[in-house]
């Protein structure tokens, strides 16, 4: 099948790739030529495990290509996918602006019958938004669907080509037989493909991102809670986690969540929410509890270090929001680092890739350290702040005796407090007592 995506970011060059492994004719557009030429040379824009290999097999044995002209690709295409980037707006709203001139693109240069899938996240009624501009423009028929992408940074790859679902939105017999086609090896021994009306698909990605969001929320307020009563967050997580009705995935407390999705995504089913006249008060509390869990690590950074942040020097491991991607996109690590810079700490920070994002957003203002331990050479603190594997089991007798201080505040409940505080660390970490 030949198979077109415009936007060639996160969603779109994981989805292209993927396609192009199962046989697809791919090509991923992109207005951005710097990209473009990168992508042309397996450079790739973003870090993910899995993900340049298979672009590099695929652009190699002819399978995906990429270019800047994305009226040829819609032209060659049999399914076009929009996977443009649908930022938060100052109110909260998703920006769809960079998806509505997709459609405008797709219309002008829609050339037969096609399948016109939107897999950026969108809101409620953006389809129908899509139809019209697309209309505007051509009078030729088309079919149109929505296809939301539940893919995990760090586990993208894994999670596009071993799906526990897939959510399609359709409006007609063509888009189904289509999609079922095109997703079909992905389900060669299960039948996983969720077909569903159109508004339902788009309610459905935002409505897993905000259950998600709420589980971490809901656990932040329970590991504050057990610091306060002297309980074990981790004890607890265990014994709520084992009930059938409850399990154990997204209740590991810690310093809030961030990236380009639960943030952006609760806030904009908070604004569709209102606009419609639904009550979002769960929703308005879970943005609420995660952005004060943000200051959590500040808070601790700075008890331990009895209010005096002038003149220390706090090491940081992990800048990214999460492990196994380089996206620091409202990494709990910013306002940290913003924290510390305003109360007058030096900052010395290590991440095992997200450094040069780092650099962009941060500039000069913090030392980037070459390895973990040189985050942590000469510091009166450390903080964990992301749970890459290569955090996990550091020589602490080294770290100790590198350090200037002995604090050591662990954000995401890597280590054993009775084992730290053994070792001679000041140590402080998420509701454990």
């Amino acid at each position: 099948m030949r198979v077109t995506v415009v936007g060639s970011g996160y969603v779109g060059l994981v989805a292209g790739a993927c396609f192009a492994e199962t046989g697809n004719d791919v090509v991923c557009a992109d207005v951005d030529e710097g990209k473009v030429a990168g992508l042309r040379r397996n450079e790739l824009p973003i870090y993910e495990p899995g993900l340049e290999p298979l672009v590099r097999r695929n652009q190699e044995e002819g399978r995906l290509a990429f270019t800047t002209d994305i009226g040829a690709a819609v032209e060659r295409a049999d399914v076009v996918f929009i996977a443009v980037g649908t930022p938060a707006g100052e109110d909260g709203s998703a920006d769809l602006h960079h998806v509505l001139d997709v459609a405008r693109v797709i219309g002008q240069h829609l050339n037969g019958p096609k399948v016109i899938a939107t897999k950026s996240t969108v809101p409620v009624g953006t389809a129908e938004r899509v139809r019209r501009v697309i209309r505007a423009e051509s009078k030729l028929p088309f079919s149109l669907c929505a296809n939301p992408e539940f893919l995990k940074e760090g586990a993208a790859v894994e999670d596009f080509m071993h799906p526990d679902r897939v959510v399609v939105g359709v409006e007609d017999d063509r888009a189904r037989e289509v999609m079922a086609q095109l997703y079909g090896p992905f389900f060669r021994k299960s039948d996983r493909i969720l077909f569903m009306d159109i508004p339902s698909a788009e309610v459905t990605k935002y409505a897993a991102n905000a259950m998600l969001a709420t589980r971490i929320s809901f656990m932040n307020q329970v590991a504050n809670l057990c610091e306060r009563v002297g309980a074990d967050v981790t004890s607890v997580r265990r014994g709520i986690g084992t009930d059938q009705r409850i399990g154990p995935a997204f209740l590991f407390p810690g310093p809030g969540y961030g990236g380009a999705c639960f943030p952006k995504d609760v806030k904009a089913l908070i604004r569709t929410s209102r606009q419609v006249g639904a009550s979002a008060d769960l929703l308005e509390a879970v943005e609420a509890v995660n952005q004060r869990q943000k200051q959590v690590l500040l808070a601790k950074v700075s008890a331990a270090l009895a209010g005096e942040l002038g003149g220390k020097t706090v090491g940081l491991w992990g800048l990214a929001f999460k492990a196994e991607t380089d996206d620091i996109r409202e990494s709990p690590a910013i306002p940290l680092i913003e924290g510390l810079l305003a109360g007058g700490a030096r900052v010395q920070a290590h991440d095992p890739h997200a450094m040069d994002n780092a650099r962009r957003h941060f500039g000069g203002r913090i030392t980037y350290a070459a390895d973990p331990y040189a985050a942590a050479h000469g510091a009166d603190a450390l903080v964990v702040v992301t749970e890459w594997l290569v955090y996990r089991n550091p020589d602490f007798e080294r770290l100790r005796a590198d350090m200037a201080g002995h604090v050591l505040v662990d954000g995401r409940n890597l280590y054993d407090p009775a084992r730290l505080r053994a070792l001679g660390f000041a140590y402080a970490s998420i509701g454990r007592p």
